[in-house]
């Protein structure tokens, strides 16, 4: 690869929210990152991706009407009015920035449309999931540092 080929994709790193970028071609590889601070889940400061969850609709539930699990276990939906906030991709999903840290949301804390509920990692990128309504927490569905699928519940928000 040529010199200003290489310049060239410096640039575009730096300038993009790339956190890393590799490229191989003829047997030579070239891998081009940015800094990276230790937040405990190897993130990269600057490749965090601040995602909204797909549109979710309103799922109304009777009171007493039972929710499947992925692990096989039923949940009442604790208010009629309960949206679900889902996962918009596959990864990994985790409560708090850090493993050290305070998790972002609990249970019966009121939220913000906006407010960042969680991260979800995927291929080493750290993607913010942000709530798309004002209201409480209801329940959260999923444990922390536990694989999640794409369009799977993560949160039952109560909307304000």
């Amino acid at each position: 690869m040529k010199e200003d080929e290489i310049r060239r994709l410096i640039k575009i790193v730096e300038e993009s929210n790339i956190g890393e970028l590799e490229i191989s071609r003829w047997g030579q590889t070239i891998r081009i990152s940015k800094s990276v601070s230790n937040s405990g889940y190897g993130t990269n400061s600057n490749a965090v991706q601040t995602l909204s969850p797909p549109p979710a609709h309103a799922e109304t539930a009777v009171a007493g009407e039972k929710k499947e699990e992925a692990g096989g276990e039923a949940k009442a939906l604790a208010a009629s009015n309960a949206v679900e906030v889902k996962s918009p991709m596959v990864g990994t999903f985790y409560r708090a920035p850090a493993p050290d840290a305070d998790p972002y949301v609990e249970v019966n804390q009121k939220v913000t449309k906006g407010q960042v509920l969680c991260i979800i990692e995927a291929m080493k990128l750290m993607n913010e999931i942000e709530s798309e309504y004002d209201g409480r927490i209801v329940d959260i569905l999923v444990e922390n540092a536990q694989p999640v699928e794409y369009n799977q519940p993560l949160f039952l928000i109560e909307p304000a």
